[in-house]
């Protein structure tokens, strides 16, 4: 269900300043910014923690990460008491979601285990090696419903029961200094994964740029000024704008999948509004001071499309950002026809309404 949250006056919208590689914001015309972005923390129990704290280093939109013991039968272990308290080994992962989801983290998770396998990964053996998913809070709370739904939806491309771990988590004990950035004190170190795979897509589909007489043949009059010559639609014009229906929206011109409606809300500024697209690859962000005005524009990665515009006046507890789209420049698909339209993978971006 879309949400409504109040926007500064709009002179002020004018100017705020996104600076990409650090989220922080300036102060313009008196309008005062939040310069440090909510994080939110997953845990993940993958094998030995050096491989997966390697892993997730490279990511962009990690904010911090530490390896511990969790999920034991005490509060305190050691590196050499975890197979008598019972803890995995896991790492500890703080990211900003603004840049990164946590569907688009076990995505990425999934990509370095193997699901199928108890107590094991790679050549070590025991429980404190077992695949596990913790989080603060309760079994049936937020995070809980969005983790279970994606292991279900994995469970579908196996023929055997999925052995990861899905629980509230009951107690971290940080692991021993030498462990922390063990990759990175020791890159010649071991390691059970391949931590270049954090360096390719999620999504390796092409989605090719069609030619510009199919691009004229395919799009209206609007639809091309706005992808094609970087005009902006009329405010409150897009169907799109109070649009409520669960599905993902992908660019008009190639099909690229861009946003979900898990992540759209009624910003009240006239065009469809988005705290994130559903990868960090999908989109391309260029300064633009056209109009007298600096801001940034967003374009699609694939097709380079212009879609609209990012500011940093979103909702500050999913990462303050505001992704202000031209909807003319998307095409909305529905959540019953993903998987025919070959968007199958994108499945546990959406969550289904409750009938």
């Amino acid at each position: 269900m879309l949400t409504t949250v109040q926007l500064p006056p709009s002179e002020n919208l004018l100017t705020p300043l996104l600076l990409l590689d650090t989220l922080e914001i300036t102060e313009r015309k008196g309008f005062l910014m939040p310069t440090t972005p909510a994080t939110r923390v997953i845990y993940l129990a993958g094998g030995c923690f050096w491989g997966v704290e390697g892993y997730f280093q490279r990511l962009s939109g990690v904010v911090d990460t530490e390896v511990g013991y969790a999920n034991g039968v005490s509060a305190d272990t050691s590196y050499h008491d975890i197979a008598k308290t019972g803890h995995a080994e896991t790492l500890k992962l703080t990211y900003n979601p603004a840049r990164l989801c946590l569907v688009e983290i076990l995505l990425h998770y999934f990509r370095i285990i193997d699901p199928l396998s108890l107590n094991q990964q790679g050549n070590d053996r025991g429980t404190q090696y077992r695949t596990g998913i913790y989080w603060e809070g309760t079994a049936d709370d937020a995070t809980a419903r969005s983790v279970h739904r994606f292991l279900n939806l994995q469970q579908a491309n196996f023929s055997y029961p999925i052995q990861v771990e899905a629980e509230p988590l009951r107690n971290f004990c940080p692991a021993e200094d030498y462990h922390q950035d063990y990759l990175q004190k020791n890159p010649g170190g071991y390691c059970h994964i391949s931590l270049a795979a954090a360096d390719r897509p999620l999504d390796p589909t092409d989605y090719p740029t069609p030619s510009r007489d199919e691009i004229l043949d395919k799009l209206t009059t609007e639809q091309f000024r706005v992808t094609q010559q970087k005009d902006t639609e009329r405010p409150f014009s897009s169907e799109y704008d109070t649009f409520d229906e669960p599905g993902i929206y992908v660019d008009v011109v190639t099909g690229q999948p861009l946003f979900s409606s898990d992540d759209k809300y009624d910003a009240g500024c006239g065009w469809p509004s988005f705290t994130r697209p559903m990868l960090g690859d999908a989109l391309n962000y260029e300064e633009d001071f056209s109009h007298g005005m600096h801001r940034v524009e967003v374009t699609s990665s694939k097709g380079e499309s212009h879609l609209g515009h990012v500011f940093p006046d979103g909702p500050r507890a999913e990462g303050g950002q505001r992704y202000c789209i031209n909807g003319a420049s998307l095409r909305f698909v529905p959540l019953a026809q993903m998987e025919a339209e070959g968007y199958g993978r994108y499945l546990p971006f959406v969550t289904p309404r409750e009938q």
